[in-house]
């Protein structure tokens, strides 16, 4: 499609193939995607937020506008100015996340160790949010069957795992066709949202008193210890902000803005508006989502909340998904397999492993809580941590990479610091209650991640001690003639282009043969998300038959090497694909009795290794020309 006055300016989207797309369409796709987890906050966070002031058995007008002031709030400073003004501004060449962040203030700090831990550290919170959000999004929803009949109660479990499985069953179909399914269902969701509260809103309008932030400043000065235990449940309204930003590669910043300023976020205030409207009239209400609908209505509301909170656990999913390969292309995890499901939109990625596992851990923590109240202690913690996290590193973004200096930046990002903290501390009140269980999950993935980290490093250690540079073998192999030239180009990757390849050499060893071509590989992830084809690629010779080649791509994308080194022609190198082979080492990893990590840990990176993706679908080499050379190496 042609970029139209409708359609994303190309300085920020055309880049990913988002021009191709209307910006009408790419907004929708958001509703659907992105909003898809905030948006059903409704069912149960102003439900949570009510419960420490009805703890004395009253509900006083001033407690039931004080919590909705603070909801309110919520929404405008965390989801509006935090991340949808300020946060989605700060893309890394169009993607977003907290390893994006990480990787641009990592660079501007000169490859700070701490902001590296402090990124694996968000990254593994992140996965524990995108476990717990199917799982209580589902629930909340199913639970509405109990309003409609109590006879469903004992239903209540066994279909929100069916819709679970059903829902990560589907991601290997693509974002584009779950959005294209999903953004209508969530648009209608909120219009919903917001018809159900007008009746409600018109018969009691006082309730916009609670845009006074006065009435929230008032419910934390006066409510002590209850006020910081409410605090942890009105963060729950602004749960899947965090995924926002992660899915900004997907659909591009301004589609998602215009999403929520001119649709999603009007339409979430007036439900809360309306809930409070019902709590007002009628204290004793216990749901008062659900209880907003007339009774005829109440089940085709369920259903359609159902399909809403399908919808919620996509935008977490996606994140992962953007994430994980993130994660991947900056050495943090082992490759795994990245299949692309649009041919327009690169960001748009499906990841089979990474979907098993975050499914299984899904239905795990259904069966295992059963409803969504048990689940909301579990739910803040890992929210704001990656979201304290990231307001952290932005404000590195904001002073070494936009230069706006250490006060101003300071001065952008400081209130956010401040209030995130206040709603880490209140959901730390409830690690007891479940609270523990994405402690648990992000604490294992980062030991996973630095595992991996610290593993590949003494492995690229230990086999430097017998490394032979490139240049020495190439001077030795023009002075020998132990050695015949056989015709075609040979590919050799390596992580080091000073170094001889482990592969090379064992082929000069057996074979006694080398090439008349000889291309020393090496392949690099550079801190940005794409990298332009004209730098793609550079080569230089080293010998007669010898050239040295450095190819680059950024962390967001999957490598090809044969399209890549199809860029070689321009330059001069000519060769043929079906006359070329690559050859690739294949390490057999075994536990040493000293390394430098315990022998556990070892046995954990073996492992990670075993299960990596293949080197030859990894970086996209036709299997017919691939000969693997086998080593055995400890660590």
């Amino acid at each position: 499609m042609a970029a139209s006055a409708g359609s994303v300016d190309a300085s920020d989207e055309a880049a990913h193939g988002h021009a191709k797309t209307g910006f009408f369409t790419l907004a929708l796709g958001s509703v659907g995607v992105v909003y898809g987890d905030i948006g059903t906050s409704p069912l149960y966070a102003f439900r949570e937020a009510l419960a420490p002031s009805r703890a004395d058995g009253t509900l006083t007008s001033e407690e039931v506008i004080g919590t909705t002031s603070l909801i309110l709030w919520a929404l405008m400073l965390i989801v509006s100015i935090n991340y949808v003004s300020i946060l989605l501004r700060m893309d890394n060449k169009g993607e977003g996340g907290i390893l994006s962040l990480m990787a641009q203030a990592r660079h501007a700090l000169g490859g700070s160790r701490l902001v590296f831990m402090l990124g694996l550290l968000g990254a593994a919170l992140f996965y524990g949010d995108s476990v717990v959000t199917p799982a209580i999004s589902v629930l909340s929803s199913v639970e509405g069957l109990k309003l409609v009949t109590p006879a469903f109660e004992e239903y209540v479990l066994p279909i929100t795992v069916v819709i679970i499985i059903g829902l990560f069953l589907v991601q290997s179909r693509g974002t584009a066709k779950v959005a294209t399914f999903f953004g209508p269902i969530m648009a209608l969701w909120f219009l919903s949202l917001a018809v159900a509260a007008l009746p409600h809103i018109w018969g009691n309008p006082s309730v916009f008193w609670a845009f006074n932030p006065w009435h929230a400043v008032n419910y934390l000065l006066n409510h002590g210890s209850y006020a910081l235990v409410a605090l942890g449940a009105v963060f729950l309204a602004v749960t899947g902000a965090e995924a926002l930003f992660a899915d900004l590669g997907h659909f591009g910043r301004k589609p998602i803005q215009f999403a929520w300023l001119g649709f999603v976020g009007p339409c979430l205030m007036l439900n809360y508006l309306g809930q409070t409207a019902l709590i007002l009239a009628k204290p004793e209400t216990t749901d008062p989502f659900y209880q907003l609908v007339p009774g005829w209505a109440l089940l085709p509301m369920v259903i359609l909340a159902t399909l809403a909170t399908v919808t919620a656990s996509q935008a977490v999913i996606t994140g992962a998904f953007s994430l994980s390969r993130q994660a991947i292309q900056l050495g943090m995890l082992p490759r795994l397999e990245i299949r692309h499901t649009s041919e327009s939109h690169s960001g748009q990625i499906y990841l089979p492993q990474i979907n098993m596992l975050l499914g299984l851990a899904v239905v795990i923590l259904a069966i295992v809580f059963r409803t969504s109240s048990a689940l909301a202690a579990a739910y803040g913690i890992a929210v704001t941590g990656t979201m304290l996290l990231t307001a952290s590193m932005a404000y590195i973004v904001l002073w070494k990479v936009m230069r706006l200096g250490p006060a101003l930046s300071a001065l952008i990002m400081m209130p956010f610091i401040v209030l995130e903290s206040l709603f880490l501390m209140s959901n730390l009140l409830k690690l007891h209650e479940g609270g523990y269980v994405p402690l648990l999950l992000a604490g294992g993935l980062m030991l996973m991640m630095w595992t991996w980290v610290r593993g590949v490093a003494i492995l690229t250690k230990k086999t430097r001690k017998t490394d032979v540079p490139l240049s020495e073998l190439v001077g030795m192999l023009e002075k020998s003639s132990s050695y015949h030239h056989v015709k075609g180009t040979a590919v050799f990757l390596t992580s080091d282009p000073e170094i001889a390849p482990a592969a090379l050499l064992h082929n000069m060893k057996h074979n006694k043969v080398v090439h008349e071509k000889n291309v020393v590989l090496t392949i690099e992830t550079v801190d940005t998300p794409r990298f332009p084809d004209s730098e793609r690629v550079r080569i230089e010779p080293v010998g007669p038959h010898f050239h040295r080649a450095v190819m680059r791509f950024g962390y967001m994308e999957t490598p090809n090497i044969p399209k890549a080194l199809a860029l070689l022609r321009k330059e001069g190198f000519k060769f043929d694909i079906m006359s070329t082979s690559f050859f690739l080492s294949r390490r057999s990893i075994r536990p040493a009795a000293h390394s430098g990590m315990p022998l556990w840990q070892d046995r954990i990176f073996i492992t990670l290794a075993k299960n990596a993706n293949d080197a030859t679908d990894f970086f996209q080499i036709p299997t017919g020309r691939v000969v693997e050379v086998g080593t055995q190496v400890t660590v």
